[in-house]
């Protein structure tokens, strides 16, 4: 009985508390390779066919070349395959997906559906802000999204 209430508490504290929270990521190779152009997405905004397509081309990431070593690039798909929406992203993971088709490969969160739906009362200045710059700057607004809360500041 003792090792079943244990269990329970060790699963309920691995997942998000709050409905506008996501799973940090924590994979430390990750979050430094990903975080040194931008902040390090959690994987659970997106399916795992996005991140495959994703570190498929890292030669041309969004304008930028993002290549690195073919292992550290599968081991880094591979985290980010494991906690996708679609896979290991939880609640929050199934949230993200909504309005996606299963035959879309979306690689910008800011264009998935529910991003949208959730920030469409945003007037067009506050994203031109120096300190936001772009709708891909999380932490510009939800000062926790590097740790996966997302509570409107």
């Amino acid at each position: 009985m003792k090792r079943m209430i244990l269990a329970a508490a060790l699963t309920l504290a691995a997942l998000p508390a709050r409905a506008d929270q996501v799973r940090p990521l924590t994979d430390p190779e990750t979050v430094k390779a990903c975080g040194e152009c931008h902040m390090a997405f959690q994987p659970a905004f997106l399916p795992a066919r996005s991140w495959t397509s994703m570190m498929g081309q890292l030669s041309d990431h969004f304008g930028d070349n993002a290549s690195m070593a073919p292992d550290k690039a599968e081991r880094i798909r591979q985290v980010l395959v494991a906690g996708a929406a679609d896979t290991g992203g939880g609640k929050a993971g199934s949230k993200a997906l909504r309005g996606v088709r299963s035959n879309e490969v979306p690689l910008r969160i800011t264009e998935l559906p529910r991003f949208q739906r959730k920030h469409d009362r945003i007037p067009e200045r506050e994203w031109k802000r120096p300190e936001v710059k772009t709708k891909s700057n999380c932490v510009a607004c939800h000062r926790g999204a590097d740790q996966g809360s997302y509570e409107d500041e």
